[in-house]
């Protein structure tokens, strides 16, 4: 691809000047960069820095998080979603412990293998912790890359993303692999955004930017849409029994796999119907109002309610947590959080 050498230089100039300070970007390792692209994966960056100084806080080396508990692991992660990355992590860990002695290899086709590591991410690890010549492209990749080249293909055929990945290695052999990867996802991250107007006027690679000059900015990058997401209606409890909130683990495997949530069923019988199965004698039952959560390929639309009980009789699969307990231990997804903010608030009236 023409011009993609002067292009590095006066991207990687930019980026030294312009680069957010981020924690995983100071003393760079990689642990931490293995940490930080894991969790970046789907979450913004503002959200991940505190999770990330928690994290490394508590699981600073590659021993300590292949030892961590579940319980401990999920609560760490809680806030971030998708927690098959964490679950990832802690079985690659493991694997690095069992294989390379706890450390991490600094080897493309070695990483590929472990738990939870793709092509992006192994590309990541390799070029900005080991400087070694490997790309790593992703959406913010993508976007720079067909601006510039006005590329009319479907980003969403794996023949891009190679071809991409092909053209930005080469040039990595001349140039600093650590620096100029960075520089394009900071780039599309900070200046070519991904939604509303890219800050084209801020953009140190406006010169070269066919889109930019023939005034189709907005048209790139063509991306085939996705499917439908699968519309859930479930029902939501917020149990209490002498001062405790009923909590149940989702089964070990499919979506939110073998965590803690709220009670809950799909709309297809009454509320009261379902207290019934569960042998809840209520004394009080309040709503609690509707809510909907988005997750990759299904949606949930909610409604909520608030029951106080004094008895039950079958719920075998409940625990009972105080409020303080639910905040230190238990790991409970955000697509609760919107019923145990409120239950705990009309709890606590």
């Amino acid at each position: 691809m023409e011009n993609l050498y002067n292009i590095a230089k006066d991207l990687i100039t930019w980026y030294q000047k312009n680069a957010r300070i981020l924690p995983w970007r100071e003393n760079i390792s990689p642990y931490g960069v293995w940490i930080s692209e894991i969790m970046l994966q789907q979450t913004r960056v503002e959200a991940v820095k505190k999770y990330y100084i928690r994290f490394m806080e508590e699981l600073p080396t590659i021993k300590e998080l292949s030892e961590v508990s579940d319980e401990k692991l999920l609560k760490l992660w809680q806030g971030l979603g998708y927690y098959n990355r964490a679950k990832n992590l802690k079985k690659a860990a493991i694997e690095v412990m069992e294989q390379y002695h706890g450390v991490i290899p600094n080897s493309y086709e070695k990483l590929l293998q472990l738990k939870g590591i793709g092509e992006y991410t192994a590309g990541a690890i390799c070029s900005i912790a080991f400087g070694l010549p490997e790309s790593a492209v992703d959406g913010n990749v993508l976007r720079v890359m067909t601006r510039l080249y006005a590329y009319e293909k479907d980003i969403m055929d794996k023949q891009v993303k190679k071809e991409f990945s092909i053209a930005i290695k080469e040039v990595l052999k001349h140039t600093n692999p650590s620096l100029f990867n960075q520089s394009i996802m900071e780039l599309g991250a900070m200046v070519c955004l991904p939604n509303g107007t890219p800050k084209c006027n801020e953009c140190p690679l406006q010169k070269y930017c066919k889109a930019y000059h023939q005034n189709r900015v907005m048209e790139f990058p063509h991306k085939s849409p996705k499917k439908q997401r699968r519309i859930e209606y479930r029902t939501m409890f917020f149990i209490m029994c002498q001062n405790k909130l009923a909590l149940h683990k989702r089964p070990e495997t499919g979506l939110l796999s073998n965590l803690w949530e709220l009670p809950n069923g799909l709309k297809e019988i009454s509320p009261f119907e379902q207290l019934l199965q569960w042998g809840v004698r209520y004394a009080t039952i309040d709503e609690m109002g509707k809510t909907k959560h988005i997750f990759t390929h299904i949606q949930w639309n909610m409604e909520g309610y608030y029951i106080q009980t004094d008895s039950f009789e079958n719920c075998a699969d409940f625990v009972w947590v105080t409020q303080c307990e639910l905040q230190q231990k238990y790991a409970l997804p955000s697509a609760f959080s919107v019923y145990v903010k409120k239950g705990f608030e009309m709890f606590n009236k």
